[in-house]
């Protein structure tokens, strides 16, 4: 891989649709050089041809598939965390356990993954950024989500330890945590159900990956002495994980 060392590079992971993607493409226009990784490497290779970045296949789930995206990387300057999702709606009574490891190895032990191995490059590029997206799922709790909110609790709690065992290291630490965002995300948590993943948004204007990814862009463009610890953004219309006002 063959970067200017002028050039800050940014890391964005789950970076094949939706916040991910955008935000790539934001960070992009910013300057940097963004690596994205994911699964789909298709739609990666698509993406980093269009905004002049790097693709690098990414299962964030896997030790060996995070070592190998990490050990290529020349430095990294932001991280952004953005891998992860729901499966399921299930009461605790019926939860399927396949769906909640694989919402704590994604959320959870992927963001771990992917942050231990890039915090050296973090600290030596002095002025590094770590960027998580949890969601307001961190903060709540709503029925039939134990599953997911547990994960996101679990991720917030990770990233916001981490603010003070790096104080006084040169990187910050932000969490963007938002509420409903149409996406692949219902899709993905209903198994590809689209006529159950549309109610989710029916008779609301959520919001877009693009507003998500202009306030990661907005945090990389602070000044580095500048630390913006927590952002909760959610559409006009939502007030809580579970109260929206639908038309």
């Amino acid at each position: 891989m063959t970067i200017s060392p002028d050039t800050p590079v940014a890391v964005v992971t789950g970076a094949s649709s939706g916040i991910g993607e955008a935000t790539a493409r934001t960070l992009a226009s910013q300057g940097f050089h963004v690596v994205v990784g994911a699964r789909r490497l298709d739609r990666l290779e698509t993406l980093a041809g269009e905004i002049g970045g790097t693709a690098l296949a990414l299962d964030v789930t896997d030790d060996d598939s995070v070592a190998a995206f990490t050990a290529v990387l020349p430095r990294v300057d932001v991280l952004v965390n953005n891998a992860g999702g729901a499966k399921g709606l299930a009461p605790v009574a019926d939860a399927d356990f396949d769906d909640w490891r694989w919402m704590w190895e994604t959320n959870v032990l992927g963001t771990l993954r992917v942050t231990k191995a890039l915090l050296p490059k973090l600290v030596a590029s002095g002025d590094g950024l770590i960027v998580t997206i949890t969601s307001i799922a961190a903060f709540e709790h709503y029925d039939n989500g134990s599953g997911y909110t547990s994960a996101k609790h679990a991720e917030a709690v990770l990233h916001r330890t981490l603010r003070g065992e790096l104080l006084g290291q040169p990187v910050r630490l932000t969490e963007i945590a938002p509420g409903a965002v149409e996406t692949e995300f219902s899709l993905v948590r209903f198994d590809g159900d689209e006529a159950r993943a549309a109610k989710v948004y029916e008779g609301i204007t959520p919001l877009v990956a693009q507003d998500v990814a202009d306030v990661v862009g907005f945090v990389a463009s602070r000044p580095s002495h500048v630390n913006l610890d927590q952002i909760v953004l959610k559409p006009r219309d939502q007030a809580s994980g579970s109260r929206f006002h639908r038309s």
